[in-house]
């Protein structure tokens, strides 16, 4: 068997749940202090060019004009009217984005963005989201899941694997699959690799009826509870795959952090980065939405997309493939540029992310998205910046980033390393955050 990660579960969020869980989805509409907001699950963050297009008409008719993308590679319309609800599931329905009313909430699942494009992947992994998200959403007991179950499908170059995930997927040479559930890790063929991952969440959902405490998440699950997960991986015909030669090194994925926050909008900084990306097969091209926010006219400037396929990262950003030559791919991405989208590394924003703040969210202290844009400067360089209304931190990234939450009295408090920085007034924090950024040491 592969070696199970060091790092235990995080036990951060309550053990004991005692009321459903009313994680917002695109039916079930989330009241907000600028409306009704929506949260729509794509699988593997992957829209068709018609899709795409659906979207860009439901947030100019029916939201506030732009799409937020998620921490999960989900997308969220906001500003929604109260009574839009039929509405918005019609044209959702009509674009194949809803094609499970009772699983909607449940198709979290994450991939490599890059997957299949340049190479470095062990495995398609987006083939693999694919085929789970058809078995999700013709699960009866899955239906069961929290909205906030996730499912990591990791082609081997260790993107998502770190992300913790509920359920993860680590793609291996040689046609294997490592599955990793809390602290049990199984190794599996990868054309079983689909079909395990589903078992893995049936057998969390059987631990969490016999615990009792209403788990949403595997963390959650109280010290010693048992995951069954051999035998709902034999109920489902997976068969265990032949252990690695033993002169081959395995590439292990990256520890997982504790502590995953809440969904929100993308923390920066990781994942593609922003520019052209060249593959055996084509090009791609890779942005970076500023703030975590698609507009309207950014929307459309990402169609016609030349495979008809769209891919909205963990990262807050987008991966356009199928250009046939480097030319083509970068006119697109001189053009993506015109339009605000953060195109390379050297950008301003690249690296900056902000939680919803006000007016949207009631919770904040501050209006934390104008005082980015308007109040201090973005930085550049170093480590990545999250700026957060309050100290939920919606949408943070994880590792080592520069913490910049409001304190309420017009005002933020800043940490880089674990360690917080002295801001001496308001009108010195863009530089105090500037110096945070470039520390190296705690």
């Amino acid at each position: 068997m592969p070696p199970t990660p060091t790092t235990p579960p995080d036990r951060g969020e309550p053990r004991i749940r005692d009321r459903g869980d009313a994680c917002p989805g695109a039916l079930r509409l989330h009241p907000a202090d600028d409306g009704r907001l929506a949260r729509l699950r794509l699988p593997a963050g992957k829209l068709t060019g018609d899709q795409t297009q659906a979207l860009t008409v439901a947030a100019g008719r029916l939201g506030d004009g732009a799409l937020s993308i998620t921490s999960r590679g989900n997308a969220e319309l906001r500003g929604l009217a109260d009574g839009c609800g039929a509405e918005l599931a019609e044209v959702l329905r009509d674009a194949g984005l809803l094609p499970s009313e009772t699983h909607e909430r449940v198709r979290n699942i994450v991939a490599s963005p890059l997957a299949g494009l340049d190479g470095l992947g062990r495995a398609d992994v987006q083939l693999w989201a694919s085929e789970l998200d058809a078995l999700l959403c013709a699960s009866g007991p899955a239906a069961a899941l929290s909205g906030r179950f996730l499912f990591a499908l990791d082609d081997g170059r260790g993107d998502v694997a770190g992300l913790g995930a509920d359920v993860t997927l680590l793609a291996e040479a040689e046609g294997r699959a490592v599955l990793r559930i809390g602290r049990r890790t199984h190794r599996v063929r990868a054309a079983d690799a689909a079909r395990a991952a589903l078992a893995a969440a049936e057998a969390f959902l059987a631990a969490a009826a016999e615990a009792g405490t209403g788990a949403w998440r595997v963390r959650e699950l109280p010290d010693g509870q048992d995951i069954a997960v051999d035998a709902w991986l034999e109920r489902a015909g997976v068969v265990p795959a032949p252990p690695a030669p033993a002169d081959r090194t395995e590439r292990s994925a990256p520890d997982q952090r504790p502590g995953p926050p809440p969904e929100g909008p993308a923390g920066p900084a990781a994942g593609p980065l922003p520019g052209i990306v060249a593959g055996p097969d084509g090009w791609a091209v890779s942005v970076a939405a500023t703030l975590g926010r698609l507009t309207v006219d950014q929307l459309r400037e990402l169609l016609p997309a030349p495979a008809d396929e769209v891919r909205l990262t963990p990262w807050r950003g987008v991966v356009l493939p199928g250009f046939a030559d480097r030319g083509t791919a970068e006119a697109r991405l001189r053009a993506l540029a015109r339009a605000g989208l953060v195109t390379g590394t050297d950008s301003p924003w690249y690296g900056v992310g902000a939680c919803t703040g006000r007016p949207g969210c009631a919770k904040s202290l501050a209006d934390v998205r104008a005082d980015v844009r308007a109040d201090v400067a973005p930085g550049r360089g170093g480590l990545p910046v999250y700026w957060s209304g309050c100290e939920r931190r919606c949408g943070r990234p994880r590792g080592d980033y520069v913490d910049v939450v409001a304190t309420g009295d017009g005002g933020y408090r800043v940490t880089a390393h674990g360690v917080p920085v002295p801001v001496t007034s308001r009108a010195a924090l863009a530089d105090t955050i500037a110096t945070a950024r470039t520390r190296t040491t705690k």
